[in-house]
């Protein structure tokens, strides 16, 4: 078989590929077989019907059909591994020509266009400066984790006053789309300022004692009327807030493994310091990847984009409708745009990967499935169960690959604060368990780790 690819874009390549009859002839044999196990000939045996018989039955022609049908896709694979194109989308096959089905010499020739993902030049990505907001904990970062640890062990009281905010409140609620009553509940637990119910709640049961009511104008979140315009009547059953137990010895034994409030709060020090590094981590970690991205010119294939935005907004695929009030065009622009920004990180890193030599171990995989499994509310073993059956194990590594390529890039990055200080990201950036151990911290750069990515463009190609 001969095969040559021709690029008609940096993200568009053509293969033109060439099969010998000798080379389609076990294919000819198989669907000889195959036609003879699906026709009946008196005086012969079902399988058994000889090829000359089938040839007048069914027509050679149909029977080459048949076996270049088959082969194709081997073929197609065959000439992608030869020619080292990287294949994004379903290829488009045209037959250019057919071997004589009479003759004794002959070849199949077809081509196939497919979306590529393109070939890139990387920067030199040592040392890319990177500048972050300076943080340093500080007393009220320790007030604040210290008042939020007792809130977990506070108790509600009643009140006889207006409701404000953080109070805690037990309310009734009726929803009217026109004169006709949609929703009603009764006995819902609702903390003022939380935000987690309805737009205008929050202003609505401000200011109101137990017993009385407001009526506001807000949209359904949920429900057949959702999105809707809705009146909304709520009534206030009782208002309570949260008593804090005191922050002494008593607490710091009641809520750590600290005997003294002092212990308790020089722990909770070091806790707000960590959270530090971890948000200055975070900017850093960003930063890294927008400029990279800045750095790199990344042709993006138009047609895989569409499909990836058809995909976010088709129901069979668990996307909205089509009519749905999300399918605006503000809204498919912010997620074309995503979407090719997730195209353009993939790419960048997968080079990067390729040139760090990144691998990933099974004890990554492991670690990477474990959390997203929790992500998830899953148990692991039947969430990596869910992802082996569907296929989705290799864009998992992937994942975990691109990962530890933005750590080495982040690891050799210069960091400073927004004060001309160098942030150490050693506790962001960390060789990962297994590897620690390596003789001599063989592959240490490679087998840097950093906290997963929550970028909202996370698709995967």
């Amino acid at each position: 078989m001969k095969s040559a690819a021709e690029n008609l874009s940096p993200t568009r390549a053509k293969l033109n590929v060439e099969v010998t009859l000798d080379e389609l002839k076990p294919n000819i044999d198989a669907a000889y077989k195959a036609v003879a196990e699906q026709i009946q000939v008196p005086g012969f045996r079902k399988g058994k019907v000889p090829s000359r018989l089938i040839d007048q039955r069914v027509g050679r022609g149909y029977v080459l059909e048949t076996a270049i049908n088959e082969g194709l896709n081997d073929w197609y694979q065959q000439a992608v591994a030869e020619t080292g194109i990287r294949p994004l989308s379903r290829p488009e096959v045209e037959i250019t020509e057919v071997p004589d089905p009479s003759a004794a010499e002959g070849e199949l020739k077809f081509s196939v266009e497919v979306d590529v993902r393109p070939e890139i030049e990387l920067p030199d990505y040592e040392g890319l400066k990177i500048d972050v907001e300076a943080a340093e904990a500080g007393d009220a970062d320790v007030e604040k984790a210290l008042d939020e640890l007792r809130g977990r062990f506070g108790t509600l009281k009643p009140v006889d006053r207006p409701a404000q905010a953080d109070d805690f409140l037990t309310i009734d609620l009726t929803a009217k789309v026109g004169d006709e009553e949609v929703d009603s509940a009764s006995g819902l637990s609702y903390q003022v300022g939380s935000g987690t119910m309805l737009e205008g709640l929050d202003e609505a049961v401000t200011g109101l004692s137990a017993g009385e009511e407001a009526v506001f104008e807000t949209k359904l979140a949920g429900g057949d009327h959702a999105g809707e315009d809705a009146t909304v009547t709520v009534k206030v059953t009782a208002v309570k807030e949260r008593e804090l137990p005191e922050a002494d010895d008593d607490f710091a034994q009641l809520a750590s493994e600290f005997d003294t409030i002092g212990e308790l709060r020089e722990d909770l020090a070091k806790q707000a310091a960590q959270s530090k590094v971890v948000s200055q981590g975070v900017e850093a970690r960003d930063k890294v990847l927008d400029k990279l991205v800045d750095l790199v010119e990344v042709p993006v294939p138009e047609g895989v984009v569409a499909e990836q935005v058809e995909a976010h907004f088709n129901p069979a695929n668990g996307g909205h409708a089509a009519e749905d009030e999300h399918d605006t065009e503000e809204h498919r622009a912010e997620v074309k745009a995503n979407t090719e920004r997730a195209f353009k990180n993939e790419v960048i890193l997968d080079a990067i990967a390729d040139k760090e030599e990144i691998g990933v171990s099974q004890s990554e995989l492991i670690e990477y499935l474990v959390t997203t499994a929790s992500q998830y509310g899953m148990d692991p073993n039947q969430f990596a169960q869910i992802m082996d059956q569907s296929g989705q194990v290799p864009m998992m590594v992937g994942e975990v690959r691109r990962r530890k390529a933005l750590a080495v890039v982040l690891g050799k990055a210069e960091v400073t604060d927004s004060e001309g200080n160098a942030v150490d990201l050693s506790e962001f950036v960390r060789p990962l368990p297994d590897e620690e151990e390596s003789p001599e911290g063989a592959e240490s750069e490679a087998a840097a780790e950093v906290i997963p990515s929550d970028d909202p463009a996370a698709a995967k190609f």
